[in-house]
């Protein structure tokens, strides 16, 4: 990551220290964001944003306390999957008509589970939830 510069590097320079990404999302006019998780087991997803120019806006890690705290029941999972990228898992409660994606992510001194519970129906965020990690 030291060799990358925002305004400077190029998509390609990106490419070159961070590998093939995971998904390319399209932000419109040219720019785009280069995703990047770094799992599956990993605790780190990485975005890159590149300018309609081609160069790199910016970059930061999404798996984060502060990130999670902008989740608001309502969002769907689309919006989610943007924001957060691929999902550790995902499983459904039929009973419950709930599906529930997954992060593990690091919080002070442990590893730890985000999980986002979405109504199966709607594809909407109902409530989100932290899972504690057994054995660690």
């Amino acid at each position: 990551m030291d060799k990358l510069q925002k305004g400077i590097s190029s998509e390609a320079d990106v490419r070159g220290v961070m590998g093939q990404p995971d998904t390319i999302w399209d932000d419109g006019n040219g720019a785009r964001t280069l995703e990047y998780p770094k799992g599956p087991e990993g605790i780190r997803t990485w975005m890159f944003a590149i300018g309609a120019s081609g160069t790199l806006v910016d970059y930061t890690q999404v798996l984060t306390q502060e990130h999670f705290d902008t989740i608001r029941p309502g969002m769907s999972a689309e919006q989610i999957r943007r924001q957060f990228g691929r999902p550790r898992s995902v499983v459904q409660f039929a009973r419950k008509n709930e599906e529930v994606w997954d992060w593990k992510y690091h919080y002070v001194h442990e590893d730890r589970l985000f999980n986002v519970h979405f109504d199966m129906t709607t594809r909407k965020v109902v409530r989100m939830s932290i899972s504690e990690i057994s054995g660690h």
